[in-house]
């Protein structure tokens, strides 16, 4: 769509406290509907980009707390005017990791492909239009000491889409996944980022937690091979 007629468009609709939003099929009502199930009250949204995620689950989970993790600072912004229409939504302007620092995020050309680790070979042949990237430095906390202050209410979901930092985050999360119900977690199969950690790796985390793994919600398949590249994957603690 053209700027100027997305904005002709997106203007009276902003006056009604709507937005137009480009529709993602990765967060498709129906692959979370079973979510609705778990009594869930508290979202832990782990790289909410600009909010695609928040306004999905508050559609099947109304009423529900969400609490939105996004350190680039201009889609943080997006995201906080994302967060107006969604009653009692917080959001924090920083990463989640394994210790309190300042790091350098390779901020990806494409902003969903933004990473706290340097892209891979693999990740910029299959995908050209997100290889280009700048340096932003970005605040980072672990979620176990931030948990005093979000007063979490059980049940509690954690989705996580940090490319390729989910090791890091779920080591600054221990005590917080000790008590939530579910997780999605966007893994990857091969490695895209470099040093990450893949699939099996990410299973294992959430098993000792005594989470069970539930399957895909959505995968991403490489555009030329069509093998699968990431997934985001589901578990649950019954």
């Amino acid at each position: 769509m053209f700027p100027f007629i997305k904005t002709i468009i997106k203007k009276p609709l902003n006056i009604l406290g709507l937005d137009l939003v480009r529709y993602h099929p990765r967060y498709s009502m129906g692959e979370y509907a079973y979510i609705a199930s778990l009594n869930i009250k508290t979202v832990i949204d782990v790289g909410a980009h600009t909010g695609e995620f928040a306004r999905m689950i508050t559609q099947i989970l109304p009423g529900v707390a969400v609490i939105s993790f996004e350190p680039l600072k201009e889609e943080f912004r997006q995201l906080e005017r994302a967060l107006r229409n969604i009653p009692g939504a917080r959001a924090f302007n920083i990463a989640l990791g394994d210790r309190t620092a300042t790091l350098e995020m390779h901020r990806s050309d494409y902003s969903q492909s933004s990473s706290l680790r340097p892209m891979a070979k693999l990740h910029q042949e299959a995908f050209p239009e997100s290889a280009g990237e700048t340096i932003e430095r970005v605040e980072v906390r672990k979620l176990d000491e931030m948990e005093a202050e979000l007063s979490l209410e059980p049940e509690i979901l954690i989705k996580l889409d940090v490319q390729g930092y989910e090791d890091k985050v779920l080591a600054g999360a221990s005590e917080v996944l000790s008590k939530s119900k579910a997780a999605i977690i966007e893994v990857s199969f091969r490695e895209l980022y470099e040093g990450q950690p893949l699939f099996d790796s990410v299973y294992a985390t959430l098993k000792e937690k005594g989470f069970t793994y539930m399957g895909n919600l959505y995968q991403l398949v490489h555009p030329v091979e069509r093998s699968v590249l990431q997934a985001d994957a589901f578990f649950v603690k019954f």
